[in-house]
């Protein structure tokens, strides 16, 4: 199969404007992935699958990724006026020093496709999409319309991650009810504890049980 840069500049030949970055793995399968820009994600999907030399035809997988906010600190100089005894005598000079400052990287979620051919018998190639942030820009397009075998991950993913898949089929829970709050594979997700008693609990959850006032059951 194409290098992975080789298949960013296919896609570039294909999809003007695509905007697809390389992201690099330092794991030892150095297996790099292509970030797609939502807003082109699904021509570069159908140039991914359509190509004849790429034919990459079978999606295998489909996973979710959280990011909480990260607070990053960097030091930078800066140049200000400090006053100062020189020869006994209080003079304004400028002085250079450095500062650290921090700041706030909204984090993201994350979805990340494994595609193959079955065609040429080769792959995989990775695909990743990025949310804006984690709270009210959670849409992504859906890869259903593409590759079939997207539905019912993509459906996973809306459940426990809350990806909210645009051009999805069928987009509600897969493994919660519907009308159950939050998404439990969030990293900052809390367990309720009220949890009802359970013949086989586990001493915390007994101890959540206790709490609320719940009686067990002989």
């Amino acid at each position: 199969m194409k290098t992975v840069e080789e298949i960013k500049a296919a896609i570039e030949a294909a999809v003007p404007g695509a905007g697809v970055k390389i992201i690099p793995n330092g794991s030892p399968s150095g297996q790099y992935s292509l970030l797609l820009d939502p807003r082109t994600a699904m021509d570069v999907a159908r140039f991914l699958r359509d190509d004849a030399e790429l034919a990459l035809d079978f999606l295998s997988n489909v996973t979710g990724v959280d990011y909480l906010d990260k607070e990053v600190s960097e030091k930078v100089k800066v140049t200000r006026p400090v006053t100062k005894a020189v020869e006994g005598v209080e003079q304004t000079v400028q002085e250079t020093v450095e500062e650290t400052r921090k700041h706030t990287e909204p984090g993201y979620l994350e979805v990340v496709y494994h595609l193959y051919s079955i065609a040429k018998k080769h792959g995989p190639a990775v695909l990743r999409m990025r949310t804006a942030n984690r709270t009210d820009h959670v849409e992504l397009p859906s890869f259903t319309p593409i590759w079939r075998s997207a539905e019912f991950q993509e459906r996973e993913i809306f459940d426990l991650f809350g990806i909210v898949f645009t051009g999805h089929p069928d987009l509600r829970r897969l493994l919660m009810w519907e009308g159950f709050k939050d998404h439990p594979m969030r990293r900052d997700y809390v367990e309720p504890d009220d949890f009802e008693y359970e013949p086989t609990a586990h001493d915390d959850v007994l101890a959540r049980a206790k709490a609320h006032g719940l009686g067990t059951r002989e």
